[in-house]
């Protein structure tokens, strides 16, 4: 099928290759160039381009230069499919890229994916939202070279004590860790960190936030791994019956079933 003209931003989902959307797929088939992240996207997904198709790895490339490419594309009638990791929305540096497209009278659309963080929890088989436990997930990073705003400093966020998702963080675990017990943590408290969500290589480290410093650096993890951490993912949730949600209580109305009273 013929694409238009236009750029279009598309999330590869965290790895495997089956985890991109139908319509992620659909474009990645059709598209006249694929310029994607050659360290994170999957190259089995890439192989899927249209025979002819201009295939090109953005990780040597500056912003300007992806520009360029792009937009001398889109200006020659062709469609150009930039292929990020997980969902595009998270940390993928697409503000830069429609702001200076826009300039140059480009079109962009955004086709979302499998963010690495919900990947993660997959993974390690947990709820991230658990009744009467925790109802909000903090989705963050530590600071490191970049920055995060003062407001937003990772003791001021655990300071509401719900589930956490750390990304680009694994080398900043120690920093990490040091902020959870800052804001009231038990050192206790559990954290799962998952390295290359649904890659072949997948690496799981169960801990909890004091050991966390340290089982990393055993592990030898130190990049590409999603930190979850919270009583949300204490691995003996799933061994009680507990927490159950109102959705599905006997008791319970909604507006496609009555509720009835327990016997």
């Amino acid at each position: 099928m013929l694409l238009e003209p236009k750029v279009y931003i598309v999330g590869a989902g965290p790895g495997d290759p089956e985890l991109i959307t139908v319509k992620g797929r659909r474009i990645l088939r059709a598209a006249d160039l694929v310029l994607y992240a050659d360290s994170l996207v999957s190259e089995d997904l890439i192989a899927q381009a249209k025979a002819g198709a201009k295939v090109l790895q953005s990780s040597g490339m500056d912003l300007e230069h992806q520009i360029a490419v792009m937009a001398e594309a889109v200006q020659a009638g062709r469609s150009v499919a930039r292929v990020h990791t997980g969902d595009p929305a998270m940390y993928g540096a697409i503000l830069e890229q429609i702001s200076l497209l826009k300039l140059l009278g480009i079109g962009c659309e955004i086709v979302p994916g499998v963010s690495s963080v919900f990947a993660a929890a997959a993974a390690v088989g947990a709820e991230l939202t658990v009744p009467e436990l925790t109802q909000t997930v903090i989705l963050t990073r530590a600071g490191g070279r970049t920055p995060v705003p003062e407001r937003e400093r990772l003791r001021e966020l655990a300071a509401h004590h719900c589930t956490v998702a750390l990304f680009l963080s694994a080398s900043l675990a120690g920093q990490a860790a040091a902020e959870f017990l800052a804001a009231g943590w038990s050192p206790d408290t559990p954290v799962a960190v998952v390295e290359r969500a649904t890659w072949p290589d997948q690496r799981i480290v169960r801990t909890t936030v004091s050991g966390l410093e340290g089982d990393l650096k055993a592990a030898g993890i130190t990049r590409q791994a999603m930190i979850l951490a919270g009583w949300a993912l204490d691995p003996g949730l799933s061994d009680r019956d507990a927490h159950r949600s109102k959705l599905y209580d006997q008791a319970f109305t909604h507006g496609y079933r009555e509720g009835t009273e327990r016997p």
